[in-house]
């Protein structure tokens, strides 16, 4: 198979070091360029033509953000982030994806020498992903009136990987102020969790919050799975509520959407609705399942508005989706599915 082509971009001849020489590890992928600003790597995007660009955030002269948004305005492709896993890095990753980043990865550093190990299989990902052109920044729908949409009392369950970020705001900022209960897990570390659900929440006309331990369901508001080594899980005492639960990684991931979707199943059975959004791997495939045995309704999005069509491919092959939408429908599809004028 042909090798996959990348342009290293960083301001750090150490990074792009260590960059190279991770990559070089694996025959399926070649750095056909490097560029320490974005002049120079303009000018490498028109002549070396790569697959996949690796964009560091905080560069001189114009900063990985500003760049990013050139590409994805005039010529989009599959771009990964390298950033700091800081509060301020964290913030500026999640704009960067909001954009059209593929995905990201966290410099290394004393406490975790080693984050560049991931990198090749991202990059695979990355080359096959379905990269859009960034249009104008989307508005927030008219749904923040109470006298819209009455909830009929269901859950909601939101499982997404790679291209979430974007996927998940575009759901959830069409929800109205009075949603359903919803739950979500985003594959995502611990320190970008907070920052994610604070940027959702000023966005977004329902309040969202990162999960803890112990916190009520309640209509109106919108739960996100923290990162880290605790699974999100909802459990029944005398009203719903949110567990997070220590454990092993369920599909290679903690939180898992497997462990999430199979909670809601085994508590809410018909009475939940669960999606399936974009992302690699199976995670969140058989807790579908699971949830559409026990009654509920479940979606998965399609192909063709996917980033990575890899978690709603498995879920729809081994039957978890009762039908398959577009992300621009996604919202509606489970807003009808929870209300209580819908028809019967």
């Amino acid at each position: 198979m042909k090798a996959i082509r990348v342009l290293v971009v960083d301001d750090s001849a150490t990074m792009r070091s260590m960059i190279k020489a991770t990559l070089a590890r694996d025959p399926g992928i070649e750095v056909i360029g490097e560029a320490e600003d974005p002049f120079v790597a303009r000018q490498a995007i028109k002549q070396l033509n790569p697959d996949v660009v690796t964009l560091d955030v905080e560069m001189p002269n114009m900063n990985g953000l500003e760049f990013l948004e050139k590409i994805m305005r005039l010529r989009p492709m599959p771009v990964i982030m390298v950033s700091t896993l800081t509060k301020q890095g964290a913030e500026a990753t999640l704009q960067a994806l909001e954009m059209g980043a593929v995905d990201y990865l966290e410099k290394p550093s004393s406490d975790n020498p080693h984050k560049f190990e991931g990198l090749a299989s991202k990059i695979k990902i990355a080359a096959h992903a379905q990269v859009k052109p960034l249009t104008e920044p989307r508005t927030l729908p008219a749904l923040n009136s109470t006298s819209i949409y009455n909830s009929d009392g269901r859950v909601v369950a939101l499982g997404a990987s790679t291209g979430g970020v974007e996927a998940l705001m575009a759901v959830i900022s069409q929800f109205p102020k009075n949603c359903p209960p919803t739950v979500i897990t985003q594959h995502m570390p611990v320190n970008f969790t907070k920052t994610f659900a604070q940027r959702l929440d000023r966005l977004c006309a329902a309040e969202v919050r990162e999960a803890s331990d112990g916190a009520p369901l309640k209509q109106g508001t919108i739960y996100l799975a923290p990162g880290g080594d605790r699974h999100l899980e909802i459990v029944k005492g005398k009203t719903l509520s949110c567990r997070l639960r220590a454990g092993e990684r369920v599909n290679g991931h903690c939180p898992s959407v497997d462990v999430l979707f199979n909670s809601v199943a085994q508590i809410c059975g018909r009475h939940a609705v669960g999606a399936i959004l974009t992302g690699m791997g199976k995670d969140g495939a058989a807790g579908l399942l699971n949830m559409r045995k026990a009654g509920a309704k479940t979606y998965g999005q399609n192909e063709s508005s996917c980033v990575v069509y890899g978690m709603p491919r498995v879920a729809f092959e081994i039957g978890a989706v009762s039908a398959q939408v577009s992300l621009e429908a996604m919202a509606s599809a489970i807003l009808e599915s929870t209300s209580a004028s819908k028809k019967q």
